[in-house]
C-alpha cells in the first residue's frame, strides 16, 4: 500500500497523477488544490481509466486526507507572467509554499516531500528552512528533468538506446546550470571520442558541439511553452522516476536538489548533484571528480542561487 498526496492539480499535478496511476505505483492518491472542482475534475477522470490499470484510488481531498502519505508531491505555484522578473516569481511562489507547509506536515509528518514547483532550488530550500523535517526527506526536482533533456539530445544526436548515454546537468534549474563534460559518456566511452570511436561507415557523424547541446537543454523549457503553452509530460515522468526509486527503495543515483552542507565548499543552498535516492529520501550525496573549471560552475550557479535567497523573504 503506497499513498501519494499531490498539492496543485494543475497540468503537471494532474499530469503526475495520471502517470503515477498508469505505471501503477501508488494504491491511494490524495489530489489537493485551492481550486477544489479541478482537483474533482482530474481526479474523476484520471479514476475512470483505472479499471485497465494497477488498482488505485485517486480522489480530491484536503489537507486532512494526507495523513499517512508516503510521499507528497507540491506543484502549487503560479507560472511566470509576461514582464514578471524571476525575482518576482520566487517571493510570490515563496510566500504559497510557506502558507502550505504548516498545512501539509502536521497531517503528514514523516512523509518524504518532492518539490516540483519553480524556482524548484528557491522553494526546496524555503521548505527545508520552514518545514523542521529532516533535510533528507526534502528533495527538489532539480535538473533531473535537464539531465533527461540532456540525454535524450545526446541519444537523438548518435542515434543510440538513451539507456547508453550516461551525463548529468548539475546546479540551478535554470540558467546557471551546466553540464560537466569531463564525465560524460556514451557506454564507458567519454562523450567527445564517440564519433571517433564508430567503425560503420554508416555513422560516420560530426563531433559534438558542446555548447550548443547546452543552449538546447536550458531553452528546451521555453520552446515547449512557446509551442504548447506548458510542459508537463516530461517532468511528470521525471518525478514519477523519483517516487519510484523511492517507493522501490532500491538506491539510485539521480540529479535532484538538496540542501548542501560544505560540500565542494557551498553551503546552505539547495541545488541539485548527484544523490542516491532511495525509500529515505536522499540519502547521500556523491561527490563527483569535477575539474576545475566544472567546480568554478558550480560555485558560479549556487552564487546565483544565493543572490536570489537574499533578496526574498523567507
Amino acid at each position: 500500500m503506497n499513498k501519494i498526496t499531490i498539492i496543485g492539480s494543475g497540468s503537471v499535478g494532474a499530469t503526475i497523477g495520471y502517470t503515477l496511476t498508469v505505471m501503477g505505483l501508488a494504491s491511494e492518491i490524495v489530489m489537493i488544490d485551492i481550486n477544489n472542482n479541478k482537483a474533482l475534475g482530474e481526479a474523476l477522470d484520471i479514476r475512470q481509466g483505472t479499471p485497465f490499470c494497477s488498482p488505485c484510488s485517486i480522489y480530491a481531498g484536503s489537507y486532512p486526507d494526507s495523513k499517512d502519505s508516503d510521499i507528497v508531491i507540491i506543484t502549487s505555484g503560479v507560472a511566470r507572467k509576461p514582464g514578471q522578473s524571476r525575482l518576482d516569481l520566487a517571493q510570490t511562489n515563496v510566500n504559497i509554499i510557506k502558507s502550505i507547509i504548516p498545512e501539509i506536515t502536521r497531517y503528514a509528518p514523516d512523509a518524504i516531500y518532492l518539490i516540483v514547483s519553480n524556482p524548484v532550488d528557491i522553494l526546496t530550500y524555503t521548505f527545508c528552512k520552514c518545514s523542521g523535517l529532516p533535510e533528507s526527506r526534502i528533495i527538489g526536482s532539480g535538473t533531473i528533468l535537464d539531465t533527461a533533456r540532456l540525454r535524450a539530445r545526446l541519444a537523438e544526436y548518435y542515434s543510440i538506446n538513451q539507456l547508453n548515454v550516461h551525463a548529468y546537468v548539475l546546479g540551478e534549474h535554470g540558467d546557471s546550470s551546466f553540464v560537466p563534460w569531463s564525465l560524460a559518456n556514451i557506454s564507458n566511452i567519454p562523450v567527445q571520442d564517440y564519433h571517433s570511436s564508430i567503425e560503420s561507415a554508416d555513422r560516420i557523424m560530426p563531433p559534438l558541439d558542446f555548447d550548443d547541446v547546452e543552449k538546447y537543454v536550458r531553452k528546451s523549457g521555453g520552446r515547449v511553452i512557446e509551442r504548447k503553452g506548458a510542459t508537463f509530460y516530461a517532468v511528470s515522468v521525471s518525478v514519477c522516476h523519483i517516487v519510484k526509486c523511492i517507493l522501490t527503495g532500491i538506491d539510485t543515483t539521480m540529479t535532484v536538489s538538496t540542501m548542501l552542507n560544505g560540500e565542494y565548499g557551498i553551503d546552505d543552498v539547495c541545488l541539485s548533484l548527484v544523490n542516491i535516492v532511495g525509500h529515505k529520501g536522499a540519502e547521500s550525496k556523491i561527490l563527483l571528480p569535477l575539474n576545475d573549471a566544472e567546480q568554478a560552475s558550480l560555485r558560479k550557479s549556487a552564487e546565483c542561487l544565493k543572490e536570489i535567497i537574499r533578496q526574498v523573504e523567507i
